[in-house]
């Protein structure tokens, strides 16, 4: 395999982890290309990650200087081609849905130079089925962030039965020079973190719906007996109610088994559009 000294990243999507993926690779000196489908999403994704290093720089973490030089090293583009004919790691951050994932990766394959690694931010799908669609399989990884990234320090690193040892050392070192810490994980469905996270979250819906006790005492008592910063509910509604019920809909399909079957409610919630404060309204009212 060709060693990679990784100098050039491009993020396919520029959502909520898409643009967060690019905002810490742009920090740490990456040149960052960011592909999405349209000029309006990648506008609004740029704009979270100016609002994302004002924040930054109001706490006096970074300095005014700081955020210039990473907005000046991203550049946005509705073309794959373009985002990534040059680059030397592709973080696919698409929907969670294996046939756009696929597409991508497959596409990707005829974009890229030799040496370039495809990576996932995936929550759930193997990584070899998506390494399946490439002439690079020992190429592919999985490179899971968590939400928000500019925050979180933990990154799972997914490596397939196919997935070199270069490419794997490589991922690694990357990972480390975002000032992240990486756990190596087998590649099976959900990982570590969304393995524990979805059973957690899709519990407390159930005991929702059994009428046991509010959204509200739910989540209060989840904070103050775990000390975790916020409950259940607001976490469904920070992820997206749409990403956890497929996520638990995948792990589910994957297993088979019955614990990860998402709850009605978040089921009927996606259906209608709540999806949480992405859409303004989910568990909580986020319209005031």
């Amino acid at each position: 395999m060709i060693k990679v000294d990784i100098k050039k990243v491009c993020v396919i999507g520029a959502g909520v982890m898409g643009s967060g993926i690019a905002q810490v690779c742009a920090q740490s000196g990456y040149a960052t290309n960011i592909v999405d489908i349209t000029d309006e999403i990648l506008k609004k994704g740029l704009e979270n990650i100016k609002k994302s290093l004002s924040k930054f720089v109001e706490k006096g973490k970074i300095a005014q200087k700081d955020m210039d030089e990473t907005l000046g090293r991203i550049k946005t583009t509705t073309s794959r081609e373009k985002g990534a004919k040059d680059v030397d790691l592709v973080i696919e951050a698409a929907s969670e849905i294996i046939d756009i994932k696929k597409d991508i990766f497959s596409n990707l394959d005829k974009i890229c130079p030799e040496h370039t690694i495809f990576a996932s931010n995936t929550s759930t799908i193997p990584i070899s089925l998506l390494g399946s669609v490439t002439r690079r399989q020992d190429k592919v990884i999985g490179i899971h962030f968590m939400n928000p990234v500019p925050l979180m320090r933990g990154v799972e690193v997914i490596k397939s039965i196919v997935t070199s040892e270069d490419t794997l050392n490589t991922s690694l070192k990357f990972v480390d020079s975002l000032g992240k810490e990486s756990v190596v994980v087998k590649d099976s469905p959900g990982f570590i973190s969304n393995r524990i996270m979805t059973l957690f979250v899709n519990e407390a819906v159930k005991l929702y719906e059994t009428g046991l006790s509010t959204i509200e005492d739910i989540d209060k008592m989840t904070r103050l007996s775990f000390n975790w910063p916020m409950g259940p509910f607001q976490l469904i509604d920070l992820i997206g109610i749409d990403i956890v019920h497929d996520m638990l809909e995948s792990i589910y399909r994957e297993t088979g088994w019955e614990r990860y079957k998402p709850a009605p409610l978040l089921k009927r919630m996606k259906e209608v559009g709540w999806l949480g404060r992405k859409s303004n309204k989910g568990f909580y009212d986020y319209s005031k």
